[in-house]
């Protein structure tokens, strides 16, 4: 074990309430995806974090939200040497799901050793946890290759901007860790779906529902079989679901309905039946079930499955071991959920997700952070990162 395992453990564990700081003033700053001014604001903090430990910050910058910040600390060659693959990353996003003004109604609070408000574990004590595990590697040095913390602002609507640095970096990843939030069991997520984020909007034709029925055509009709067939894709032995989570359309309730829309998601497990679930779903917006209907959908956002493979086996028996170093029992989950860690995997990268500090109910008013898991998940991390070399990673 490299000589440098001692103190940088040491040091975070002496970092608590320094970690506790820095997640109350990103908390209580509105980010939602759409804030750009917002989500940069988080990032100012992290840009002055970096610059108080002597941290290098490039900003990659957002047209429609938030700018994508890259830090780096140098490290040795390792294994990787005359590799392309060198680059150890440390990923997280720091935009939120919640409403402007969100963390004025509820901020950041501490109870009973549980922080809560909005974003409080999804992400932003994922963000810090690598903002200090950067800062450890800068003070004591030790890390086998060079490290990169890679701060997006866009991961909650699918990554529009960041999707393409987020790629980009993953083909000189040796190896990727996502600190989204740790499971509520203590682990950690080896693999994940992939999601499809659609628009189906539908055209019919206004008339009187009670003076001239007959001249109308029912775009709402439509929806509503579009809907069933959509819904009849579900495939759950399969891991496929699909949702029309939203309606809506109409003009007047004495008016047969002229426009429908219906947003739809798509979730699997395996990269092949994204585009087989895709060919069907256009196969029903293309038909009328309602003679004269017209319809088009379009893709608003989406993430590839973090698949299951040995390369995310071998980095969480890794993750495994540092982990135990630090008294914590990890086991490996899969998650309906979606992250960028599923960009990163489709490139070739290691990956391993879900390493951030523990939580819980995320996107919820009840959304809340185990504050006894920030430093052991950190000194995890660490640790892990110093194992490299030895695992042959």
């Amino acid at each position: 074990m490299p000589s440098t395992e001692t103190p940088i453990a040491e040091w975070l564990a002496t970092q608590q309430d320094a970690m506790l700081a820095e997640l109350e003033a990103m908390v209580n700053i509105d980010g939602g995806s759409y804030d750009k001014a917002g989500v940069d604001a988080v990032g100012e903090r992290v840009r002055n974090f970096c610059a108080r430990h002597d941290i290098a910050v490039e900003t990659i910058p957002g047209d429609r939200h938030g700018d994508c910040l890259r830090a780096t600390v140098a490290g040795g060659d390792g294994l990787a040497s005359g590799n392309a693959r060198q680059n150890i990353v440390l990923m997280g996003h720091r935009d939120t799901v919640f409403p402007k003004g969100e963390p004025q109604r509820r901020p950041f609070a501490v109870k009973d050793g549980i922080a809560t408000g909005p974003g409080v574990c999804d992400m932003k004590a994922g963000l810090v946890q690598n903002m200090f595990v950067l800062a450890a590697f800068a003070r004591f040095g030790g890390a086998p290759g060079p490290l990169v913390g890679l701060f997006t602002g866009d991961e909650e609507i699918g990554s529009p901007e960041g999707r393409p640095v987020i790629e980009r970096e993953a083909r000189s990843a040796r190896v990727v860790f996502n600190s989204e939030p740790g499971r509520p069991s203590g682990g950690v997520v080896t693999g994940r779906k992939g999601g499809v984020f659609m628009v189906m909007d539908i055209e019919g034709k206004a008339a009187h529902s009670g003076g001239n029925f007959e001249n109308g055509i029912s775009a709402i009709e439509e929806l509503a079989r579009k809907v069933q067939a959509i819904h009849a894709l579900t495939d759950i032995p399969r891991g496929i679901t699909l949702n029309v989570g939203l309606i809506s359309g109409g003009q007047s309730v004495n008016t047969v309905a002229p426009w429908a829309q219906g947003q739809i998601d798509l979730r699997y497990i395996h990269p092949e039946d994204r585009d087989e679930v895709m060919g069907r779903i256009h196969g029903i917006v293309e038909q009328s079930f309602v003679p004269g209907t017209r319809a088009k959908l379009a893709i608003r956002g989406e993430f590839l499955p973090l698949a299951q493979n040995p390369g995310t086996e071998a980095v969480f028996a890794l993750y495994k071991e540092a982990a135990a170093a630090s008294g914590l029992n990890t086991q490996p989950e899969f998650a309906g959920g979606c992250a960028d860690s599923g960009f990163t995997a489709a490139q070739g990268a290691p990956t391993l997700c879900a390493v951030g500090p523990v939580g819980g109910k995320a996107h919820s008013p009840e959304e809340y952070l185990e504050v006894a898991t920030l430093v052991p998940r950190a000194q995890a991390l660490a640790r892990a990162i110093l194992k490299l070399d030895a695992a042959g990673i």
